[in-house]
């Protein structure tokens, strides 16, 4: 009777087992599908159209309108909202109304020179034929006299992962303002492991153990916010698919805020070694004070580190991707069996770099947030004596 239990017991273990892989290996099967659906007008029709370069950067840059598919050449996407202020005039609408950037709408469209192309450009004079200018891709006369404040994919990718971020941390401190004394499980506890790790492995070590409390909550902040958006874009459908972190305008902004906490925090004995290094020779410092401009160098230097270590890594991911995918119609323009050969090898390297990019999502959150840490430890470290 015990055999039998352990038999029915193995089978049922089996069972569960199987039934996990097939789970995992159909979610793997839709996410290569919807990787690929993009591509699909290239597939259906001729393949000599698809030019991988203006594909790759399309999808790098940002814009004013969620791509979701194109199908037999007709666009499918989610229009976001435009919102211009020109002399005084409140003008809004959505970018449905450009029709992918190949109509003006009041008098403004969306640029396509080299100078304009993916900005909101304004039209001089309103018999300006802009289809006809857009067909023979000539140039136009137009000026930028506006302020645009329109929503793009990048910005609502950034309110997205905001949303997603405040309702991690506030069901996490709704957990605990009700069971404070129960042991964590689930969501709270993978949260937990992540906010300690931050804390015992960054935050301490770096900025010591009396002022770390200062700055766990811009750490933490920090951490989430690149790792959350890191995620995000390695999603292929919406709400994925945005470049927030591979844009150099948020990299810059989040390492700017880092420069301004470093200084503002700074204390005195911060300022004595860059302006009078201890233990440097006098000669170094006058009459031409070298170190001091070094020092000074150095300072500036650190938030554009962290701005650009950031932005290559995540755009250079990006960009490996997409181009192993296009590797796929590359082939097939030359000869349709071409791409079905290419096809499984592309698909392959796909799936190791979005493996090896879902590592980089993580080490990229790290490390930005440790030499946060780091630059904040050196600033408000005390002088020894």
């Amino acid at each position: 009777m015990s055999c039998k239990l352990q038999v029915t017991s193995y089978k049922l273990q089996v069972s569960s087992n199987m039934l996990l892989v097939n789970r995992y290996s159909l979610l793997l099967l839709l996410f290569c599908i919807s990787t690929l659906l993009p591509f699909q007008s290239f597939a259906g029709g001729k393949t000599d159209e698809f030019k991988a370069d203006e594909y790759i950067i399309d999808h790098i840059l940002d814009s004013y309108g969620w791509h979701i598919i194109s199908i037999n050449h007709k666009e499918i996407s989610i229009p976001l909202p435009i919102i211009l202020f020109d002399g005084g005039k409140l003008t809004c609408f959505l970018s449905s109304k450009f029709h992918h950037g190949t109509e003006a709408y009041k008098g403004y469209a969306l640029g396509f020179t080299a100078n304009s192309k993916g900005k909101i450009v304004k039209l001089q004079g309103e018999d300006v034929n802009y289809t006809g200018l857009l067909e023979n891709n000539k140039e136009y006369l137009w000026a930028k006299s506006f302020l645009d404040l329109s929503f793009s994919k990048n910005v609502c990718s950034i309110f997205i992962s905001i949303i997603i971020l405040c309702w991690m941390f506030l069901f996490i401190a709704k957990v605990y303002r009700h069971n404070p004394h129960r042991a964590p499980k689930g969501f709270q506890n993978m949260l937990e492991v992540v906010i300690l790790f931050v804390r015992d492995e960054i935050a301490i070590p770096l900025i010591g153990t009396h002022k770390y409390q200062k700055y766990l909550p811009y750490l933490l902040t920090l951490f989430f916010f690149i790792l959350v958006n890191n995620l995000l874009g390695l999603l292929p459908i919406f709400p994925g698919g945005a470049n927030v972190t591979g844009n150099i305008t948020v990299t810059m902004i989040l390492a700017l805020l880092t420069f301004l906490i470093v200084t503002f925090s700074s204390n005195k004995s911060y300022w004595v070694h860059i302006f009078n290094t201890p233990g440097v020779p006098w000669w170094l410092k006058v009459p031409v004070p070298l170190m001091p401009l070094i020092e000074l160098v150095g300072v500036l230097t650190k938030p554009f580190v962290l701005m650009i270590r950031l932005f290559a890594n995540i755009t250079a991911g990006h960009i490996i991707i997409l181009g192993f995918l296009g590797l796929i119609f590359i082939f097939g323009s030359m000869k349709p069996a071409l791409g079905f050969i290419a096809s499984p090898v592309s698909i392959f390297f796909y799936l190791f770099m979005g493996l090896l990019e879902l590592l980089v999502a993580f080490i990229q959150a790290f490390i930005f947030t440790l030499l946060t840490a780091l630059y904040i430890g050196m600033a408000i470290e005390e002088e020894h004596v």
